[in-house]
């Protein structure tokens, strides 16, 4: 038996150097083989740890795979504050493009809402809480309290409407075409001050 499968029993906290060895190998078995042929088997296998433990702690390969986009995106997203919301806006969107045509965690992302679109229980999960969503929310609420964005903005659709356009960009291979200064905009249009935000483009 792995040192990585001696695991607690059912109701005890789990692991963290078997979960730790699970999402990496989701990881590195998507790049390799792709979605579709990835097993819960083959997954605890990579890992090192028996198939019983796997099916402890997650109920599909989906769900592993979201648990790996998550922790991943939390520190691969995370961009410094800027001087300007415009700027910082800019190089979340540079992040939020790296993510999603260079990380492994990225193509983890792209897999699952590729899924979702003909798997109920995937696209559930997607929806319950996106990973680029999350990571868009503390970039915009700066920007607020910068007095850049309305004061009453509704953060989770405004997080949407941000990632979207880049996101689509990377689906359909157009990332080459996505303009600088696009933070710029995105402040003009939310807060009803075109005038102000090409100020703060220049």
């Amino acid at each position: 038996m792995s040192a990585v499968d001696k695991v607690p029993a059912i109701g005890r906290p789990r692991s963290d150097a078997a979960r730790m060895a699970v999402l990496h190998a989701v990881d590195d078995m998507l790049v390799e083989e792709g979605y579709a042929a990835m097993t819960m088997k083959g997954i605890a296998a990579r890992a090192g740890v028996g198939k019983q433990t796997v099916y402890r702690w997650w109920s599909s390969k989906a769900e592993i795979l979201f648990e790996a986009v998550m922790q991943d995106a939390a520190t691969e997203l995370v961009v410094d504050s800027a001087s300007t919301s415009g700027e910082e806006i800019d190089l979340f969107l540079d992040a939020v493009v790296r993510f999603l045509t260079a990380s492994h965690a990225g193509a983890a992302y792209r897999a699952l809402v590729g899924e979702a679109q003909h798997d109920a229980k995937v696209a559930a999960l997607v929806r319950s809480s996106d990973a680029l969503v999350t990571a868009a929310t503390p970039v915009l609420r700066r920007a607020v309290a910068r007095g850049d964005l309305p004061a009453d903005l509704d953060l989770a659709d405004a997080a949407v409407d941000l990632v979207a356009p880049a996101a689509f960009r990377v689906f359909a291979g157009l990332t080459e075409t996505r303009r600088r200064a696009s933070g710029f905009a995105f402040i003009a249009r939310y807060a009803g001050q075109v005038g102000r935000g090409g100020a703060l483009a220049n």
